[in-house]
């Protein structure tokens, strides 16, 4: 919806209550013009404007009036990015040259259509993965040469440790598409070892010497520039790519997250996949959220490292408390990635009128928050009266358990 619609957005109608400011006929026609005002505060917007932008972010141009100081940039849109096309689909990536403070964890969304082949290749970084859409087969091999083969499906995961060779081809009827995460935040899909790149960059002879061929034998190999995601006539049924006497590896490389029973609450559920459920997966622990309309995730901060975010469907509103007084709020929709540096509070709130999907993503073995609701309730009351100047009311509302999604 743009800006110049007689209907005023849900996200923007929110913006514009939280700066500060009555919701006024003269205020929500502002907020639905663009012009950054909330109250007494701020001035009309003459100059140039994209509305669908505004549309998309009414807390960057009518911010909550607790937001203050300065915070970078925690948000970006793998829909800005550079997409790379191939013969056998596409790809495109959200790394720390898009999205400045995520220096641990780099995204790569990629495209394959049915039979389409992401070569044989490695990474010096690990690669963690949620099928989006459609079906794939995963193949790898590991450093005691011990191999592994899988088909996966939306909501499947997979993981290859660093420096394990492996394949992704897109299977019927319609191929798949998928998100990667990469636990360094410099990583470039371009810098890939790719097997094609290898052989063709080693001398024939030693290629020969090698594999005990003739150097003929070796002589049509095609030149890098030819695959990386590349056609291919699409596989036959799994059993068909078993290697006959092949040892397989004794950590899967794949997971089924929707098969885990979910957290569920009230207003949404969550599903929790770290090292403890899916062992293979030592550097990535990830969270799906889902959200219903009006309820949000609760207030809380990770101990353990930073959180990157994947926004598959819905709207978010995103409100980060970076201490010393600064805090910011951001808004995201589907294909979004969002960001929040370790140990910040924050909150994710559904700003939309359907379920929000979302993926938590952290760069560690296990999975970890911290409950403001819980450690208020797990402190002494008479504290935690006298700190906040607290009513008796919200003192016997704080929940001894976690709530991930509130109101519970």
């Amino acid at each position: 919806m743009s800006i110049a619609t007689d209907k005023i957005s849900r996200r923007t109608m929110l913006a514009a209550t939280a700066a500060g400011g009555l919701l006024t006929t003269a205020t929500m026609a502002q907020a639905q013009k663009g012009d950054p005002i909330a109250g007494r505060r701020g001035g009309t917007n003459p100059g140039p404007m994209n509305p669908s932008r505004i549309d998309g972010n009414p807390d960057l141009i009518i911010p909550p009036s607790t937001d203050a100081g300065n915070l970078p940039n925690l948000r970006f849109s793998f829909d800005d990015a550079h997409i790379r096309l191939s013969g056998g689909g596409w790809t495109r990536q959200v790394t720390a040259r898009e999205l400045g403070v995520s220096k641990d964890i780099a995204g790569v969304n990629m495209r394959l259509n049915a039979g389409g082949v992401r070569e044989l290749h490695w990474h010096k970084a690990a690669e963690w993965a949620y099928v989006l859409y459609g079906k794939a087969r995963i193949t790898a091999v590991d450093a005691s040469g011990q191999n592994f083969v899988d088909d996966v499906g939306v909501g499947d995961l997979w993981y290859f440790p660093p420096g394990i060779p492996h394949s992704i081809q897109g299977l019927d009827p319609d191929g798949t598409e998928f998100l990667l995460v990469f636990d360094d935040g410099d990583f470039d899909e371009d810098n890939t070892f790719l097997l094609s790149d290898f052989m063709k960059h080693t001398p024939p002879e030693v290629l020969a010497k090698n594999f005990s061929i003739p150097a003929s034998s070796l002589a049509n190999l095609p030149d890098p520039s030819e695959l990386y995601i590349f056609p291919a006539p699409v596989p036959g049924p799994l059993s068909a790519d078993k290697i006959v006497g092949a040892v397989e590896v004794p950590q899967r490389f794949s997971h089924r997250m929707m098969a885990q029973a979910p957290i569920k609450t009230k207003h949404g559920r969550v599903r929790i996949t770290d090292s403890k459920v899916f062992p293979a997966s030592k550097t990535i622990a990830a969270a799906l959220v889902e959200i219903e309309p009006g309820a949000m995730r609760e207030l809380h901060w990770h101990p353990n490292t930073n959180e990157w975010q994947y926004y598959l469907q819905g709207q978010a509103r995103m409100g980060v408390f970076a201490a010393s007084g600064a805090a910011r709020t951001f808004d995201f929709q589907a294909n979004d990635v969002g960001y929040v540096p370790f140990a910040m509070g924050h909150y994710i709130e559904n700003t939309g009128d359907s379920t929000l999907r979302y993926l938590e993503v952290f760069k560690s073995d296990y999975f970890a928050d911290v409950s403001l609701n819980q450690w208020l309730a797990l402190t002494p009351s008479e504290l935690v009266r006298v700190s906040l100047r607290a009513e008796p009311q919200f003192l016997e509302a704080l929940r001894k358990q976690k709530s991930p999604i509130v109101p519970d």
